[in-house]
């Protein structure tokens, strides 16, 4: 069950604001009864400001005046809006995404481009449940629309959680550091010092051309008088 933000704040709200009774402030607020007893006595929570939970969206004014009539009834927290863009636990199949939302996968391919391009092509697919040729077309500039893509945060969009994003990002910068680290390996091994090479990389120095060049046989003997 998701808990209620700031349970002494709201807590001294509904003491405050309602009739409500002290157990059904408690269950509510995850609060002890004596503890809510304490703030109506004002021995707990002294100079805590009231939150409004109705204002925040946590409660309802409905649900409270069906409380208020009933001392046996439990109000319920009302589920966030924000509760259908976080992960489930656990998802079997490919990721489902509103119509509502698909049209914003361009601008997003855009943003995870441009501010992270450590990503690959199947991470951002898997990210944000899009194609790599939609991928493809938006990184090359070629999408049919391309002229209205606004790069835009996917996590703002509600297309992916944050701590998603984070996971991906980091996978990411490991594999590039190691590709890093043995591409950097194999280019020691390549350039390797002159005394490390072998005799038969070496060309031997008897073999090289030394002393004085006869010029005569280099240029095909003596000119005559007539060639002169």
């Amino acid at each position: 069950m998701t808990e209620v933000l700031m349970p002494k704040a709201t807590a001294v709200w509904l003491v405050d604001n309602t009739s409500l009774t002290f157990d059904q402030i408690a269950e509510f607020c995850g609060l002890h009864p004596v503890e809510v007893k304490g703030i109506a006595d004002g021995d707990v929570a002294v100079g805590v400001r009231g939150a409004d939970p109705v204002t925040n969206g946590q409660l309802t004014r409905e649900e409270i005046e069906k409380a208020e009539g009933d001392s046996a009834y439990r109000m319920e927290l009302l589920k966030p809006k924000y509760a259908e863009l976080q992960k489930p636990a656990k998802r079997k199949g490919p990721r489902y995404m509103p119509l509502s939302r698909r049209q914003n996968r361009p601008d997003a391919i855009a943003w995870l481009v441009r501010n992270h391009p450590e990503l690959s092509d199947a991470q951002i697919s898997k990210l944000i449940g899009t194609t790599k040729t939609t991928i493809g077309a938006v990184r090359e500039r070629t999408h049919w629309n391309a002229a209205n893509i606004k790069p835009t945060d996917p996590v703002s969009l509600g297309l992916c959680s944050q701590i998603d994003l984070d996971d991906a990002v980091k996978k990411a910068s490991s594999r590039r550091a190691k590709m890093e680290e043995e591409g950097s390996e194999a280019l020691n091994d390549t350039l390797k010092p002159q005394e490390a090479l072998g005799s038969n990389d070496r060309r031997n120095e008897d073999e090289m051309p030394g002393g004085d060049i006869d010029l005569e046989t280099l240029f095909g003997g003596p000119k005559t008088e007539e060639e002169g």
